[in-house]
């Protein structure tokens, strides 16, 4: 009983938070279910149960630390530099990245395989950590799930009760959509994190050209609440034009990307 107070304790100061949230990227106010400081107890709770919901965790360290270094370089000049990110590629064959609240970050093997370039993969994580900072997952689990997400944090998942008890909340979290808008903001925000972080902004273009491409023969999950990819190319190039016109040379990486992930995957 004594082992369960503090988690009552937590989800009792939660239930006493709710209220709004400034994002740091867009300055507006966003309802939230939880403070900021707690993004990391839902993230670290759930980050299990994704990566095993998404068939694993890659099982090569060259690639995780590969990842991890990217998105590292990415995170440190985001909006929240101080949190501790983490970066993660497993084996789903979809076409998808995700961020969970408090830095967690995956991306699927589908999507490794499509990406040619280290600045292609910076665009992804840069999208994704901009989702992460802005909070829209934590603003989305509190909209579409509400206290539930509590109560469930503090079951353990060493019984068969609470094993399915997080199973179900991770599919409800794996489901959770997002406004075009935010996918927006994430786009702009993560194109100034690439480039900050030293990567040719050619790069997410690229992506999204790739990806729109792929849309057309199957389903891509990563565009199932974009905006229409066309909409992304105009306003991401107006972007490059006005902001990032003279940049010089900036880091592509495509020797770097086939050395580091796309032989590995082969293997």
């Amino acid at each position: 009983m004594h082992g369960k107070l503090p988690l009552l304790s937590f989800i009792f100061s939660l239930c006493l938070y709710g209220g709004c949230a400034v994002n740091p990227i867009s300055g507006d106010e966003d309802f939230m279910l939880y403070p900021e400081e707690h993004d990391i107890v839902i993230g670290s709770k759930y980050a299990p149960e994704v990566e095993k919901q998404l068939e694993g965790k890659i099982p090569d360290e060259s690639v995780q630390n590969y990842l991890d270094s990217v998105g590292q370089r990415i995170a440190r000049i985001s909006h929240r530099p101080d949190w501790e990110y983490h970066f993660t590629a497993v084996e789903d064959k979809s076409v998808n990245a995700l961020a969970l609240p408090g830095g967690y970050v995956f991306i699927t093997k589908g999507m490794l395989q499509k990406l040619t370039t280290e600045a292609q993969l910076a665009s992804i994580l840069g999208h994704e950590v901009a989702h992460a900072v802005a909070r829209d997952s934590a603003a989305a689990i509190s909209r579409e799930i509400g206290i539930g997400i509590l109560f469930a944090a503090a079951a353990t998942q060493d019984t068969p009760r609470g094993a399915i008890t997080a199973a179900n909340m991770t599919r409800q979290i794996l489901g959770l959509q997002y406004s075009r808008e935010d996918e927006k903001e994430a786009d702009l925000a993560g194109l100034d994190y690439m480039v900050r972080a030293g990567y040719d902004p050619a790069g997410m273009i690229e992506t999204i050209q790739m990806l729109q491409d792929e849309q057309k023969v199957r389903h891509i999950e990563f565009f199932s609440t974009h905006p229409n990819p066309r909409n992304r190319i105009i306003y991401l190039t107006q972007k490059i034009q006005k902001k990032y016109p003279d940049l010089g040379e900036l880091k592509i990486g495509k020797e770097d990307y086939q050395r580091h992930i796309l032989e590995h995957l082969k293997k």
